[in-house]
């Protein structure tokens, strides 16, 4: 199974413009600050999640949440890949972009009413559907833009069938968010398959280009970074209204504890090993490893973040009270954790071709403290999320050391 691809290197400079304002991106190139700017709003949009799982509290409103992740997750993708073939600083690309921005931001409005409209103003499941499918759509038309300026002749095959199952996606998107409940779930999961599937055909059939490894390994770096950052902020949402005490100082250093850890587990070694990997590979089998390790690899990882903050959240929100903390915050505080980990053995995979044993563990070892985690205070479950996590931190601090000397001096 391969992926026919094309991986193109040199400085963009010397290379045309396209469209007359728009130029190519090449591997000197670094991510812009309007980038940074637009994946803020995306990372934004994706931690204003926590609220809606908050306002429905239970398995549905979880659910809830991860399809309208997976959703945003994929709508920024497409801007990545777009970033390879346009500089977002300029001309068309740019302009789309903004616009993009403002839809973005219109979602993370609407995201607490994405499936529960509010009384009073606009329909709020409508608002986040309009505004999804306008982000997307503006995708699509600035990369037909640039992709025909730039002479690439399976661009006009690859965007109509994106055009394709978008236009085939956005009616049940439109029918779940007037029908609302599980058959808005149900017909937004279609909606997501769909465009899914579509975006599966048009990368096996080849013209997907990476110029800039380390700009695209940077980028999702980022929006990974912002996702923590955010995140960390949201869980102030469980303090809220609450004084300030004993209990809830030591629940916001135990939360800020769990981020660290899933910071170091990132960042420390598996960041730099992936993108060193990545820079060695070429064609075909680049593509592929960005295509799988990044594009689908980090989404897990990036629901693990949102989904560990909301757990952390239902904390805070129950900071010094006796009782258990309870099936579904302890379910959301350690499955998240698990799922952080899992994307992260399922990067290691594709980027490498190795399971690492350690996390392995680690994911085994919160499996089987759940039950205990569900009878235990909130502070002592969460005090023991943070144990297993920095457990891990130390042992693979200690494995890797020499790995992550080589990494740095490379």
């Amino acid at each position: 199974m391969g992926w026919p691809a094309m991986a193109e290197q040199g400085d963009p400079r010397r290379g045309p413009r396209l469209s007359g304002t728009t130029r190519p991106a090449g591997e000197s190139d670094r991510p812009t600050t309007f980038e940074l700017f637009f994946d803020l709003l995306f990372v934004f949009a994706a931690t204003r999640v926590t609220a809606l799982m908050a306002q429905e509290h239970g398995v549905h409103g979880l659910l809830q949440g991860l399809l309208l992740l997976a959703l945003l997750w994929w709508a920024w993708e497409g801007y990545t890949w777009l970033g390879d073939r346009g500089r977002a600083g300029d001309g068309v690309v740019r302009g789309g972009m903004a616009v993009a921005s403002a839809a973005v931001f219109a979602v993370a409005l609407a995201v607490p009413e994405a499936w529960r409209d509010a009384t009073g103003g606009l329909n709020g499941p409508l608002v986040v559907v309009g505004a999804y499918a306008l982000v997307r759509a503006v995708h699509l038309a600035v990369d037909g833009a640039v992709s025909g300026a730039e002479g690439d002749e399976g661009a006009p095959r690859r965007i109509a069938l994106s055009w394709g199952t978008l236009l085939a996606g956005v009616p049940l998107l439109v029918a779940g968010a007037l029908l609302g409940g599980w058959a808005q779930t149900v017909l937004f999961a279609g909606a997501l398959a769909v465009d899914r599937a579509g975006a599966h055909l048009t990368a096996r059939r080849g013209g997907l280009r990476v110029r800039d490894v380390a700009r695209r390994s940077e980028r999702h770096g980022l929006f990974v970074l912002l996702a923590l950052g955010e995140s960390a902020a949201a869980t102030a949402a469980g303090a809220a209204g609450r004084a300030v005490s004993v209990p809830l100082l030591a629940g916001a250093a135990l939360g800020i504890a769990v981020a660290v850890c899933l910071w170091w587990l990132y960042f420390d070694v598996v960041a730099p090993a992936a993108e060193h990997r990545l820079v060695r590979a070429l064609g075909a089998i680049r593509v592929k490893m960005v295509v799988e390790g990044y594009t689908y690899g980090h989404l897990p990882i990036v629901a693990g973040v949102v989904v560990t903050a909301f757990g952390v959240q239902g904390v805070l929100a129950h900071a010094g009270e006796g009782g258990a903390l309870g099936g579904f915050h302890a379910s959301v505080l350690y499955g998240g954790a698990a799922l952080y980990l899992g994307g992260h053995v399922l990067f290691g995979g594709l980027m490498h071709g190795v399971l690492s044993l350690p996390r392995l563990l680690a994911i085994g070892a919160l499996l089987a403290g759940l039950p205990v985690a569900i009878v235990l205070p909130p502070l002592a479950a969460l005090a023991g999320l943070t144990l297993v996590l920095v457990a891990l931190a130390a042992v693979e601090t200690a494995r890797y050391a020499e790995q992550r000397r080589d990494l740095r001096e490379a």
